[in-house]
């Protein structure tokens, strides 16, 4: 066998880099989750997912229902239970922690050092930096592509649109926008993009990587064995859940709702959802005819929301909404805006899209009178973790990359000069961000967490590593 196949038939190693962890539930702790979960199924691949450990005082800031841990390990076992609880096979990745800290003006966690480090460099094989400019504004430490053979950036998040919504935040977002690029040619080899409503970046593919919690599939499944049966599948109205800050829809539904009171008499609808805008949203449903109610965030799957009927997800800043796909899973009808961020939900027949405040009227109004359509086999596993595990597979074409790469390595002094001049760009540009990076008043000014340059003490103690000496007493 030659060494180019020795080369694309061994074990990979992958590495699953995150942003957040359970108990958050957010997109970035529950779907690299189960990618680890799914990509490790089949024992082809050895996988491990990288997450956040953040600090006692961190963690009542971000974890809900007062939830927290005293060791990574208790995490860990957390976490584990809530995925066993959710896919019928025993999972076999593993679970290491870099460490974080909680930004309370970005409303996210942030790595804290060369988070590169959580993998030993004679397992530096796959990378996959799911938010790959979040993991990198920051990072100070390894050049991902020098660690890794292969580093795949999965965009999660339209950050340029966030910071738009923000005072003055034209002019960031111009910025920021030109930053990410920036940083994720540097940084990544391969970029897939969940849908067309995430930033442009050169080179990158748009494809939903994503799957839906199983138990959501088995609830649709038994909803439409009721439907079948003549029975009274949905007994409730309409619904919304979601991260409760006013960016997440919030403010649009609210809007539609109060602008549309008229159209929609005897419409009841339940949002559901814990954030920062919580109270400002209770305070204003209050202002509406329409009964509006307004409760904490609970767990999709909850049996509370197998009754419901009809999801109803203005959202425009979400790249792919987990919580719309899980809404189709279990059987329900979606009523979402006509926007890139839906595309991938247009293909089943129970998704409603508008273009216009009327068409949003219209669309629930159709809803709220008739039966969900019965989902296919083909329309229930392309919603699946195994049809997402089989989309990013082919998406980053591992065997193909590896035979390029050993071909270019063979070929190295062939090399053309356009593609010598390009290396040497992004070595610059490396070390360029790899300067600022290091330090501590740059850092300040393009909006780091005071003191991040390094993990603190408590950080070094949790997590079991050397306290950097400019940390030692």
């Amino acid at each position: 066998m030659s060494k180019a196949n020795n080369l694309m038939d061994r074990k990979r190693h992958i590495s699953i880099f995150t942003t957040a962890s359970l108990p958050w539930l957010t997109g970035t702790s529950v779907n690299p989750l189960f990618r680890a979960a799914y990509l490790s199924k089949d024992g082809k691949n050895d996988v491990t997912l990288v997450i956040p450990w953040i600090s006692f005082k961190d963690q009542g800031l971000v974890y809900p229902n007062n939830i927290t841990f005293t060791s990574p390990l208790e995490q860990e076992k957390y976490v584990r239970c809530w995925l066993e609880e959710r896919i019928v096979f025993t999972s076999c990745f593993s679970i290491r922690f870099y460490p974080g800290k909680y930004s309370r003006d970005k409303r996210s966690i942030i790595g804290v050092g060369d988070i590169s480090e959580a993998i030993p460099d004679e397992e530096a094989d796959i990378a996959v930096l799911e938010e790959p400019e979040h993991l990198t504004w920051f990072h100070h430490g390894k050049r991902w592509k020098n660690k890794f053979q292969l580093v795949i950036g999965i965009i999660h998040t339209n950050y340029v649109e966030y910071v738009k919504r923000e005072t003055e935040g034209t002019m960031q977002a111009f910025l920021l926008e030109h930053i990410n690029k920036w940083l994720v040619d540097i940084y990544c080899h391969k970029v897939i993009r969940l849908s067309a409503a995430t930033q442009d970046y050169d080179g990158s593919i748009i494809c939903n990587v994503h799957g839906v919690n199983p138990k959501c599939l088995a609830i649709g499944k038994k909803k439409m064995e009721q439907l079948q049966n003549g029975g009274h599948a949905f007994t409730k109205g309409a619904y919304y859940i979601g991260k409760m800050v006013w960016s997440k829809g919030y403010k649009e539904l609210i809007r539609l709702l109060s602008d549309h009171q008229n159209d929609l008499v005897g419409l009841e609808v339940d949002l559901f959802g814990s954030g920062e805008d919580s109270d400002g949203v209770q305070e204003a449903v209050k202002n509406l005819e329409l009964i509006v109610r307004v409760h904490p965030a609970r767990d999709h799957v909850d049996p509370i929301f197998h009754d419901y009927k009809l999801f109803l997800n203005p959202s425009t800043t979400d790249v792919v909404c987990t919580t719309t796909a899980e809404a189709l899973a279990m059987g329900k009808i979606v009523v979402c805006a006509n926007h890139p961020s839906n595309d991938f939900f247009k293909q089943f027949p129970n998704c409603k899209t508008y273009d216009d405040s009327n068409g949003f009227v219209k669309a629930t109004v159709e809803a709220l009178t008739e039966d969900p359509a019965l989902l296919t086999d083909a329309q229930r596993y392309e919603l699946s973790w195994e049809a997402a595990t089989k989309r990013f597979l082919d998406a980053v074409e591992l065997d193909n990359h590896f035979a390029r790469k050993f071909s270019e390595s063979s070929s190295r002094k062939c090399m053309s000069a356009s593609s010598y001049l390009q290396r040497k760009v992004q070595d610059t540009s490396a070390c360029l961000h790899q300067a600022v990076s290091g330090s501590e008043v740059f850092r300040r000014l393009f909006g780091a967490i005071p003191g991040s340059l390094q993990p603190d003490e408590e950080l070094c103690k949790d997590l079991g590593l050397a306290i950097h000496p400019k940390k030692q007493r």
